[in-house]
Order: structure tokens, then C-alpha cells, then sequence
């Protein structure tokens, strides 16, 4: 068990809120992995009067010599990968494998945030009048602020601050408080990497905490991953305060499989982007829209999650791992109760599944429903673990009217051989993220992630280009140099 405090100037201080915290390893559901303490408002000043102080000298240290200190610390990230990947695997319940895959996918925004000599440079023009030229360059904004979920606690935080410090920004991070464990890893590795005290900060705790954040005078800006309620209230609440926001939502993700559709490969994709991370992600395939042809896949489908094998991450034979914790378990069985009462179809019913050597973890195996229909709660609402709603229609265009009238905008697939049929998809279907024989339509680093509609508020995304736009602000200058001052000049000489 670890104790948890906060990382304040590179020094681990303890915090003085009232609430107290236990971290639960989810395949137990009893083996305590972490004890922390909920950041008062004190605690959360004081990490943003440290992170302002640290940052005229950041912001005076060249970019170059910014993204060194970078490459070192992926340097260390590396070799104590093994080691992060299964702190996850203890306080979130992922699979080694899934957690190391997420290790990696923070790595790659790391190895992006490393280049940014190149991706921070301005526009110059000379000469755009008699003797007058004209250009343009980036600064950081100051002290800026993120919060993470639960889902993925080395990626998302490795998304968020290595962007921001590399454009000269100082943070403060707050990490989920059902997995801060990684998190606080993830700074020591910083610092031990080089990066100066103060310049990443860490505040544990819950809402009140982040709101806290949110609200200072001192923080310029706000990058939050969660709920969508969480997010446009965490964009609301940052946007009047003055600050500039990036808030990720929810997801309801469709995936689409015409008639052509190749079997083997659409099925191994359903089963990894609806189970993979036991549902937990915004980028999980939640409702299956099968075209009029098509149906054949759904009872080799409901087979092979049948055969999805439970268990702790730790055991290579694994396959999806435990929910988080025993109340977001609960949350999931209340939405396969609601789309029971609503009259869709349960054809594969993962309450009361169990682990015989793990029987207290909080286990839930993969669901399946057929019959849905757009007005129940399970074809509206996110729900955040393994179920998956499937729907049918009759042509594409039917199929793409489904996916539009969600509320959200995450990501959409398409599982199709004919070009025509990806294109019209890719085109018409509202959303960020877009798969074509691709289940979970994740962009690399070097793209910017984000959705439409509720499930992403702001104007600038996640990591990639949008990510150096969003934590630097630009400056235009025209200058004019006059011909009389050469005179007395090194010109004269």
C-alpha cells in the first residue's frame, strides 16, 4: 500500500482536506493499493503559487534545452514501463496487456511534445510594406491546470502536461481519485527526468478539489477528460472564470457493418473495442447497427463474447479484467436492468459473473442486447462498460440516421469492402473520430483527438497541432526600421 500525497515544488506534502480516500484493487475488491487525502482549497493555492513561481524561469529556458529534459524522461518512462503498466493493471483492473498498450500510447504523445522546436515555430514575412516586416511566434500562457479519469491513469495525464511544459507552460495535475497512484509515479519519474521543481505539480482529491482549480485567478487555462455533464460543467464553469478550456465528454459510439462486411475481421473488432478495457473508454463500440444482410454476425458475435475470458490483468490468460470499483459496477447493472424493463432483447447477460480465485473482485462479463431501439436509455446514454446495444437497418442511409441522432459525437466505424460506402460514411456521419475496418478510431499523438456535439466543448482538441495551439497564445508584431538610423550606426563605420 502507498500513501498518497500531494507532489507540490518536487516535494511530497500532505494535504489538508477532510475527506480521506481508499484505492481498491478492482479484481479483489479489498487489497487497498493507495490511502490519500482530498486537496483543500489551501492546498490547491498553494500548488498554483509554487507552479507561478516556477514559471518565468521555465519560460525563459530555451526550447530546446525544454525538450532534453523531455527525452530523458521518456528515457525513464521506458525502462520503468513494465512498472507503471502494472500500478495501472492494480488500481484500475485493466489487463497487462491493455496497460502496457496505454503506457505506450502516452509515450508516443511524449515522443510528439519532444519536437517541439519545430512544432511551436511562428510565420515571418519581410517586407510586407516599404521597410516594415512582419511575423508572428507563440508563448506559453502561464500556469495552466488538467484532470484526468479513471480509465486511463498513465495516457491521459501523458496527453496533457508534457504539451503543455514543452511550450514553457507550468501545471497542476489532478488525477482521478479512484486511480491517482500512476499519477503520482508519473511525477517523481519527471523530476527524477529533470524537469525543475515546480514546473509539474500534483493536488489529489475529488470535484471540489478541480473546482478549486478551475476557479483560481492564477489559472490560465483548463483541460478536463470525463462525463459529459462533468465536461460542460467543467467548460461553463472555467469559461466564465475567464479561462481557456478543452473539456472531452462522453461517447456513444456506433459501429456500422453493411453486408459486405468481412466477417472474421468485423468480429474480432467488435469484441475488442466493445470488451477491450471492460468498456470503460470513450472510444468503446456501444451500439453495432447491423445493415439488412448483415444479421448473420450476430450469433457468432454473442459466441465469442460469450468465450471472453474473465480475470485479474496480472494473469496472461485474461482477456478483460474487473470494473473499477463495486459502485460503477452497479451503475452498469442498473442500465442492463433499465433496457430489460425498456423490452430489448438480453441475449448475453453478464451480471453474476464470477472469478473463482478472485471472488470479491468487481466483475461484470460482456452483454449483449438485440432489439434496440434509439429512445431507450441504453441507446442513449453512456454507459461505460462492457454492453453492447444492436440495432438494424435497412440501407446505409438508415444506418448513418441512427448514428446522427446521438447526442454524441466521439467516434463511428464502418465495416465495409466498397469505397463508395466508407466515403458516404466518412462524410455524412457526425463525429470527430471515423474508423473504416477499424474498431476504435483512435488517432496517434501526432493528430488531435476529440468528438463533436456533447462530447467535446471547446474549440481546440486534444494532443497533435490543436494541442500546441491550445497551450500557447501568439503574438503579431510589424516593425519598421527607418533609413535615418544608420546614421552614428554600424552602418556608417
Amino acid at each position: 500500500m502507498t500513501t498518497l500525497r500531494n507532489f507540490i515544488g518536487g516535494r511530497q506534502v500532505e494535504a489538508t482536506g477532510a475527506q480521506l480516500r481508499r484505492v481498491l484493487d478492482p479484481a479483489d475488491g479489498e487489497t487497498v493499493v493507495a490511502e490519500l487525502r482530498d486537496s483543500s482549497a489551501d492546498d490547491v493555492a498553494a500548488a498554483v503559487a509554487t507552479a507561478r513561481r516556477a514559471f518565468a524561469a521555465w519560460r525563459a529556458t530555451p526550447v530546446v534545452r525544454r525538450c532534453r529534459i523531455l527525452f530523458r524522461c521518456k528515457e525513464l518512462l521506458e525502462q520503468r514501463r513494465d512498472e507503471i503498466a502494472r500500478l495501472v493493471v492494480r488500481e484500475n483492473g485493466k489487463t497487462l496487456a491493455e496497460a502496457e498498450g496505454s503506457v505506450r500510447r502516452g509515450l508516443e504523445v511524449v515522443e510528439f511534445a519532444a519536437g517541439m522546436p519545430s512544432l511551436s515555430k511562428g510565420d515571418f514575412i519581410e517586407d510586407i510594406a516599404a521597410q516594415v516586416d512582419g511575423f508572428i511566434y507563440r508563448e506559453p500562457l502561464g500556469v495552466v491546470a488538467g484532470a484526468c479519469p479513471f480509465n486511463f491513469p498513465a495516457m491521459i495525464p501523458l496527453w496533457m502536461f508534457p504539451v503543455a511544459v514543452a511550450c514553457g507552460n507550468t501545471f497542476v495535475l489532478k488525477p482521478s481519485e479512484k486511480c491517482p497512484a500512476t499519477a503520482a509515479l508519473l511525477a517523481e519519474i519527471f523530476r527524477e527526468g529533470g524537469l525543475p521543481d515546480g514546473v509539474l505539480n500534483v493536488v489529489h482529491g475529488a470535484r471540489e478539489t478541480f473546482e478549486a482549480l478551475i476557479t483560481h485567478p492564477d489559472v490560465a487555462a483548463v483541460s478536463f477528460v470525463g462525463s459529459t455533464p462533468a465536461a460542460r460543467n467543467v467548460w461553463e464553469t472555467g469559461t466564465r472564470h475567464g479561462k481557456r478550456v478543452q473539456a472531452l465528454g462522453g461517447a456513444k459510439n456506433y459501429i456500422v457493418v453493411m453486408p459486405d462486411a468481412d466477417r472474421a475481421q468485423t468480429l474480432k473488432a467488435v469484441i475488442e473495442s466493445g470488451y477491450g478495457c471492460a468498456g470503460e473508454r470513450c472510444m468503446a463500440a456501444s451500439v453495432l447497427v447491423l445493415v439488412e444482410g448483415a444479421g448473420d454476425l450476430l450469433p457468432a458475435l454473442v459466441d465469442a463474447a460469450s468465450a471472453v475470458r474473465l480475470g485479474p490483468g496480472l494473469d496472461a490468460a485474461t482477456q478483460m479484467g474487473p470494473l473499477v470499483t463495486a459502485e460503477h459496477r452497479r451503475r452498469v447493472e442498473d442500465y442492463i436492468a433499465a433496457g430489460v424493463a425498456e423490452g430489448a432483447t438480453l441475449l448475453l447477460d453478464g451480471r453474476g459473473a464470477k472469478v473463482p480465485s478472485h471472488p470479491g473482485g468487481h466483475w461484470l462479463g460482456p452483454t449483449i442486447f438485440d432489439q434496440v431501439r434509439p429512445e431507450m436509455r441504453i441507446a442513449r446514454e453512456e454507459i461505460f462498460g462492457p454492453v453492447l446495444s444492436v440495432m438494424r437497418a435497412r440501407d446505409l442511409d438508415e444506418a448513418l440516421a441512427l448514428a446522427n441522432a446521438s447526442s454524441f459525437g466521439n467516434g463511428a466505424s464502418i465495416f465495409t469492402r466498397s469505397g463508395a460506402a466508407a466515403r458516404e460514411f466518412r462524410t455524412r456521419v457526425e463525429c470527430g473520430m471515423i474508423g473504416i475496418n477499424a474498431g476504435v478510431p483512435a488517432p496517434m499523438a501526432f493528430f488531435s483527438f476529440g468528438g463533436h456535439k456533447a462530447s467535446f466543448f471547446g474549440d481546440l482538441r486534444a494532443h497533435g497541432p490543436d494541442g500546441v495551439e491550445f497551450y500557447t497564445k501568439k503574438k503579431a508584431i510589424i516593425e519598421r526600421w527607418s533609413d535615418d538610423t544608420r546614421a552614428g550606426s554600424v552602418w556608417s563605420r
